[in-house]
């Protein structure tokens, strides 16, 4: 099992427009790719010295094979799709392999 996680910091004055975008359209549109099973967004609980609300998404998916796809297939157009937050929020990707579970 592989975990596909964005952090991204988003500026505050955008901030409750942005979580709801993530909720009611981003995640879901992740999700019907149908190349994850679940999706768990997070709030990071340190204050950046930047500024700005931290946040990780994490993307639960059963294979390397089918986190590749996504790259190839989804991921350009769903990134796309964040143009409106342009400019006010960075973000960076890890992709981590489940080791154990208990």
């Amino acid at each position: 099992m592989y975990i596909y996680n964005v952090t991204i910091n988003v500026q505050e004055d955008i901030h409750d427009d942005w979580v709801k975008w993530m909720k009611e359209e981003h995640i879901p549109d992740m999700l019907d790719t149908g190349k994850f099973s679940k999706a768990l967004m997070t709030r990071v609980m340190v204050k950046e010295p930047m500024g700005g609300i931290t946040y990780s998404i994490q993307y639960t998916t059963e294979s390397k094979e089918k986190l590749e796809r996504y790259y190839a297939e989804n991921a350009e157009e769903l990134r796309g799709k964040s143009k409106p937050f342009e400019g006010k929020f960075v973000s960076f990707r890890t992709e981590l392999e489940v080791i154990s579970e208990q």
